[in-house]
């Protein structure tokens, strides 16, 4: 299972996508042509309909809560009638077009950025541009062709083809996919917000054991040095003083090193001093089953992918530890061409998956924002692998070296 759905690689152009010459016999695809033809005007009726309604009547309720939604709302319609104007040219016309990627709409994002994605996606107004001047064009072409069967029928071919090109040209034109770049922007901007959710959950959970943990742990040592104070002052340095004291050192040593562990979750001064070989060992030492660490890396990739690669091979030994029941684990990370390969394994009873709710979505979302990959492989019984990869970015000079 993948951190994200690759859309399928656009059809290479070949013999389908040039016009095809005109025909004297009334062949197959002549009659398809001509099927297509005549049902131009009803199809441009109803599409020419479906946009004057549904878009003028949600964009003058804009100035209300409810328009921006149903404006929505109309924009997923008329990608729905692009998906069928698709369709009926490539059975009728044989136009070899492939269909635009899906809007990435996660659940994890707030309801205005999804709401916002959809108000500006390009292929549903692309789609109402193709309705809205569609309507004289049916008229034109139903009755040209209409005409054209029961008085110019020696030269119908010869009409029905140049029509037919028109339409292949609109529709190429309108209703197919523009380049990768319009996808990518797309999932750039999904994924942008899924970074800036995971930044503020990383920052609330900063903030609770901050507050939670060393916080309170330094109030009470202040009160407690403060009422040991208090005695001195009285001149009553007995037991109960040392005592106090004792305890306040107690306090300041715990204090300690709940900071070093917080600190250590925002980013380990291991990873940045020694790299991420010596930071995985550091992890697996942690973690309750023993792991085997192997790492073949000539070189450092980019700070931010080392800091990636660490807190996802981290996560995965907890539910390692947590979770899988195993008796041992590994984790392998090496580098291929300008990639960079992490793969964690474990001989648990497996059954782990994306949405098992143990941080796996997370961590496939937080790849999918750096064009990365993450790939779950925990049949029930085990074992489980999950083989998580990264772009390499070199290490600029001001990252320092290994």
């Amino acid at each position: 299972m993948t951190a994200r759905i690759l859309s399928a690689a656009p059809t290479p152009p070949g013999d389908g996508d040039r016009l095809p010459p005109a025909r004297f016999a009334f062949d197959r695809h002549t009659w398809k042509e001509i099927a297509h033809l005549l049902a131009n005007l009803p199809m441009a009726v109803f599409g020419f309909v479906y946009v004057m309604t549904a878009l003028f009547t949600s964009t003058m309720l804009t100035v209300t809560v409810v328009g921006f939604p149903l404006l929505a709302l109309a924009l997923m319609g008329a990608r729905l009638i692009g998906k069928f104007e698709r369709g009926r040219a490539r059975r009728l016309l044989g136009v070899r077009i492939d269909e635009p990627s899906p809007l990435p709409l996660r659940r994890e994002s707030g309801v205005v950025q999804r709401l916002w994605m959809v108000l500006k996606d390009p292929v549903a107004w692309r789609t109402v541009l193709y309705d809205a001047m569609r309507l004289p064009w049916g008229v034109v072409t139903f009755t040209v062709t209409l005409v054209s069967l029961f008085v110019l029928w020696p030269v119908l071919p010869f009409i029905a083809r140049g029509l037919a090109n028109a339409d292949r040209a609109m529709v190429r034109g309108l209703l197919s996919p523009s380049d990768e770049l319009e996808r990518r922007i797309a999932e750039l901007e999904s994924d942008r917000g899924v970074v800036v959710d995971t930044a503020a959950a990383d920052l609330r959970r900063i903030e609770r054991d901050l507050h939670d943990g060393a916080q309170a742990r330094l109030v009470n040592l202040a009160m407690g040095l403060g009422l040991a104070k208090e005695k001195l002052l009285e001149g009553r340095a007995d037991e109960q003083v040392a005592a106090m004291v004792e305890e306040a050192h107690g306090e300041v040593k715990l204090a300690l090193q709940e900071l070093r562990d917080l600190a250590r979750g925002i980013h380990p001064a291991v990873l940045t001093d020694r790299g991420l070989d010596a930071a995985l060992s550091s992890v697996a030492s942690r973690c309750t089953v023993p792991v085997r660490v192997t790492a073949d890396l000539g070189e450092r990739p980019a700070a931010a992918i080392e800091g990636i690669a660490y807190f996802t091979v981290s996560e995965l030994l907890q539910n390692v530890s947590k979770h899988s029941g195993a008796r041992s684990a590994s984790v392998e990370v090496w580098r291929t061409d300008d990639r960079l390969l992490i793969q964690v394994s474990d001989d648990g009873g497996g059954g782990a998956r994306l949405d098992g709710g143990t941080g796996m979505r997370g961590l496939a979302e937080r790849l999918d924002a750096v064009d990365g990959l993450f790939v779950v492989e925990s049949p029930p019984g085990g074992p489980t692998t999950v083989t998580a990869e990264l772009p390499w970015r070199e290490r600029t000079a001001d990252q320092g070296t290994r």
